[in-house]
């Protein structure tokens, strides 16, 4: 039983080294390979830096609105307070 197991083993390795062996052709076909996955994966840095700085910005611009937009409502509501107490003042009289 012990013997089949070590024959087993030994065959399973034989198996792994011959297949394990790689011709240089293969070798650069690998290598080409990963330096397309490597340059496709630098593009889609470069531009998620790009998407980033565009998003910063229009966040920016989206923030300047809120402010702006936040004055004007304030400026209405004071507006619209000395409106109604002018009123009430007039009907008062």
């Amino acid at each position: 039983m012990k013997i089949t197991q070590i024959k087993v083993a030994i065959l399973a390795m034989v198996l792994v080294l011959a297949g394990g062996c790689a011709t240089q052709q293969q070798l650069d076909e690998v290598r080409s390979i990963a330096n397309s996955a490597q340059s496709t994966a630098n593009n889609a840095a470069s531009q998620a830096s790009s998407a980033l700085s565009t998003a910063n910005q229009a966040l920016d611009a989206a923030r300047r609105a809120q402010n702006a937009a936040n004055a004007a409502q304030a400026c209405c509501d004071a507006n619209t307070s000395k409106i109604d107490r002018a009123f009430e003042q007039a009907m008062q009289k």
